[in-house]
């Protein structure tokens, strides 16, 4: 028989993002024919989906420009019966393929509205008018899968139904990568991978590191992720020139590439100051770490506070305060046992509630629900 085809669309994430690659592209592919257009799409990324290239801008104009009328061109001839979209920019060119009877889900990964007046590209006045009138267009026409409930708070009054769809781990893509908890004590290492900005608390984290640097200074920070500060940015942090050699800056780096040195870690960090959407938003990575069997350190929000402090497996520190992030760093490296118990609690947390399986089923039930 037949599989309907459905079509992925986004003009900003990277060619391996997890959750639109690996997680909802993956699931989707056993019972559909999938198509994904993405930036520097990666054909080889996964066999079962037949992916687009699509030219990658910073600038959104650039975007809504070039980008997508160059997806119109090439997907039209699709005729996909199902369009789930990414990005605001392309909710009006969706509109082609929903004249042509395409049903299409529009994708809230993150808060706008609270966020951006935070972001330094991409925004002003004509950008920030455009955001809002294509956002009304989906709260009105089409249907919504949110990652968070929280923002339903924002979302209110929406004309079709919609589905909150956590990002939580895949765990069979993480399992090979979750060794023994074996933290090297003589050198010890922790572990991020994620934004790295100012708003989510490099520069605390800069000033814990200098106290950490007191009594170990031979520690070492992998961080994985693109950089929102410049190195005189980075000058301008009182500790940095002492630890500068201690950091680890590797790029955004796809998953597969940068799990593997999470092995020997002390613990994975994701803090963020309490700013826009992060209070009311589960950080991805928090539940990664967890999977990987590494202790967490954490932002104090409740969201955050009620898995951690539940599980007994991690700390949840202010992201505002050096001190508290020294002090859990220097106890987790301190005591290894512990340390370890924290990890398993978290492993077994993630593997009994927090993954992908139950996830998979709501997108495949709305999906049915959509086309149906």
């Amino acid at each position: 028989m037949k599989k309907v085809r459905i079509l992925h669309v986004s003009t900003a994430h990277q060619p391996q993002d997890p959750r639109v690659v690996f997680k909802q592209c993956q699931t989707l592919a056993e019972h559909y024919d999938v198509f994904c257009a993405l930036p520097h799409a990666d054909p080889t990324a996964a066999p079962a989906i037949h992916f687009i290239r699509l030219p990658y801008f910073r600038r959104v104009i650039w975007r809504i420009l070039l980008t997508c009328p160059l997806i119109v061109f090439r997907c039209l001839l699709l005729r996909p019966k199902l369009v789930h979209v990414y990005v605001p920019e392309f909710l009006p060119f969706a509109y082609v393929f929903r004249l042509l009877g395409a049903q299409v889900i529009y994708e809230v990964q993150e808060n706008l509205h609270k966020k951006l007046h935070l972001k330094t590209v991409n925004n002003g006045f004509l950008l920030e008018k455009a955001f809002r009138w294509f956002d009304q267009i989906a709260r009105q026409h089409f249907y919504l899968i949110f990652t968070e409930h929280a923002y339903l708070a924002t979302y209110t009054n929406l004309a079709k139904p919609y589905e909150v769809i956590y990002n939580y781990p895949l765990l069979s893509f993480l399992e090979p990568f979750r060794q023994p908890y074996q933290p090297t004590l003589a050198q010890p290492s922790f572990f991020y991978i994620g934004w790295l900005s100012f708003e989510r608390a490099f520069d605390t984290l800069v000033e814990a590191l200098g106290r950490l640097k007191t009594i170990y200074p031979n520690f070492r920070m992998h961080l994985f992720g693109k950089r929102a500060f410049t190195e005189r940015d980075l000058a301008t942090l009182p500790q940095y020139d002492n630890i500068k050699e201690n950091l680890c800056f590797y790029g955004y780096t796809d998953q597969r590439l940068a799990f593997p040195y999470a092995a020997n870690a002390t613990a994975g960090l994701a803090l963020l100051k309490p700013i826009g959407d992060y209070p009311d938003s589960y950080t991805t990575k928090l539940f990664e770490y967890m999977a990987l069997g590494l202790p967490v350190i954490t932002s104090n929000f409740l969201l955050y506070k009620n898995i951690v402090e539940r599980y007994e497996c991690g700390f949840c520190v202010s992201p505002d305060n050096p001190t508290q992030i020294a002090d859990a760093l220097i106890y987790l490296v301190d005591h290894p046992a512990e340390a370890h118990l924290m990890g398993e609690r978290g492993y077994q947390a993630v593997k009994k509630f927090y993954n992908w399986s139950s996830e998979a089923d709501k997108l495949l039930n709305f999906y049915k629900h959509v086309l149906y």
